[in-house]
């Protein structure tokens, strides 16, 4: 058959070449840094650090805050959330698709038969002619068995191109399973971090109301003797009422904290209630050490990963449109038997039947609709190399925050410390003088009230100094490597 010989040709060596239209990807370069600008001073803080923090485990980070409690909310958390069940889902969605695009490179075959049986009318055109035929039976009965296979030569690339973006959906999807993974330890580990914060700083307020009961107690009585002004008693009751007030706001936020906690574990809120009750210590950030360069965020962040394998997918379906202004073309094959007479005669030679076909496909006057598919893939690829680039920026400014956050909250709350030793020793001064006739009670309880403030600040910037430790571990990547490296360009 000379005509099909150029197009042979023409599918030979367009196959044995491996062309594929359309632009082949190539990871887009960022321009980062050498250094993150706070990189210099938590490294200085962290060799700082008192011996009670221990480095940082970056493949289970939230381990180095040495809370049994925290370790075992965030497995369990892994095991049960409902946000990394449905990124699973999304994984086997995307397993599925790349599935698909590799099946349509390849033949697909098939077997179909029938057998049926029919009653010819009399009444109709046909049936009059065919009942005045000698020996006419108004039964028939038919038999057919055919094996067809097909397949469609990529002789362009299309399918390929396909191909290429479901593998790099799927990789998309497979990071983002990575990256759900870190936003829910560091979501647990941050709500529970505040959680221990709320209680203590809930315990300091409690005692503080106390002690300005006391202290009331105290100054009602000097007034009934005439040694206090009513103002006193005034302004010693407001005091009061301002401690009074901050008790309910704390407790609505770690009612808040706990529920945080059963929803993240995919849980009613009120089951782990029991268990987070009793007052605990707030968890000692880790120290921070080989934060690495911004550079290694590509790598680090599975955030990042999703971005880029998106754009890779958006870079291939420009190719996937291209291709349609090709040809296409399919092979398909028929071998099978068929009778009218009875199906013992189904498999005899002479009710075999075969056919071959080659097909084309060629959209020829649809150039517009192409084009205007080209135009809206390549439009798809700007805002997806937008979005990437938008990304790494954002990322490394989240580290910068993060690390800027570390470094002050922990000197916030070293100075606060020694604030609140110093005023530790302030108050036991004054309650030597007190019991030395020296001092009043009145300045042993407003030595105990300043003492309280300054430990609700410490509190304070304790909990915020590990959730900002939380926050640097989830900007840096916690740690996630990508199970391989991924290639530059893909053809």
């Amino acid at each position: 058959m000379p005509p099909l010989r150029p197009i042979a040709l023409l599918m030979s060596a367009s196959l044995m070449a491996g062309c594929a239209v359309g632009p082949d990807y190539q990871r887009p370069e960022v321009p980062l840094s050498s250094r993150y600008l706070g990189q210099s001073s938590v490294e200085h803080s962290s060799l700082e650090q008192s011996s009670a923090s221990t480095p940082a485990n970056w493949a289970a980070w939230w381990e180095g805050f040495d809370d049994p409690t925290l370790n075992g909310l965030v497995v369990q958390a892994l095991e049960q959330n409902l946000d990394l069940a449905q990124a699973s889902a999304r994984l086997t969605q995307a397993r599925a698709g790349l599935g698909a695009a590799n099946a349509a490179l390849l033949p697909s075959g098939n077997i179909s038969g029938q057998a049926a049986r029919a009653y010819q009318s009399v009444e109709t055109p046909l049936g009059q002619v065919l009942d005045s035929t000698p020996g006419f039976d108004r039964y028939g009965s038919s038999y057919e068995l055919n094996l067809g296979a097909s397949w469609e030569i990529d002789a362009f690339g299309g399918l390929r191109r396909g191909r290429e973006a479901a593998l790099a959906d799927y990789q998309a999807s497979e990071a983002g399973v990575a990256a759900t993974r870190l936003a829910v330890a560091a979501q647990i580990a941050d709500t529970y971090i505040t959680l221990r914060g709320l209680q203590s700083r809930l315990d300091i307020a409690n005692r503080q109301v106390r002690t300005q009961q006391d202290l009331l107690e105290k100054v009602q009585l000097l007034y009934s003797k005439g040694l206090a002004a009513s103002y006193q008693v005034r302004q010693t009751e407001g005091q009061l009422a301002q401690v009074q007030a901050t008790v309910p706001i704390l407790q609505t936020g770690l009612d808040a904290a706990m529920n945080a906690v059963d929803v993240l574990l995919g849980t009613p809120p009120g089951t782990h209630r029991p268990q987070l009750a009793a007052l605990r210590d707030i968890p000692l950030a880790p120290q921070l050490t080989a934060t690495g360069t911004p550079a290694d965020l590509l790598r680090r962040r599975p955030d990042l990963m999703v971005a880029e394998r998106r754009l890779a997918a958006s870079n291939a379906r420009i190719g996937e449109a291209v291709a349609e202004y090709y040809p296409k073309f399919s092979l398909s094959a028929l071998l099978g038997s068929a009778t009218a007479v009875s199906g013992g005669n189904l498999f005899s030679s002479g009710a075999s039947q075969s056919a071959g076909v080659l097909g084309l496909r060629w959209r020829l006057f649809d150039f517009g609709r192409i084009n205007a598919q080209i135009d809206q893939a390549k439009g798809q690829e700007a805002e997806a190399l937008a979005a990437y680039r938008q990304s790494v920026l954002r990322a490394t400014e989240e580290v910068e925050n993060a690390f800027s956050a570390l470094v002050n909250r922990e000197t916030q709350a070293t100075t606060l410390a020694q604030g609140e030793t110093a005023l530790t020793q302030a108050r036991q001064s004054s309650f030597v003088a007190y019991q030395k006739g020296t001092a009043s009670l009145i300045d042993v309880l407003n030595a105990d009230d300043t003492l309280l403030r300054t430990s609700d600040a410490h509190a304070q910037a304790r909990t915020e100094s590990a959730r900002a430790a939380v926050a640097a571990f989830r900007a840096l990547g916690g740690g996630w490597q990508p199970p391989e490296e991924l290639p530059v360009a893909t053809r």
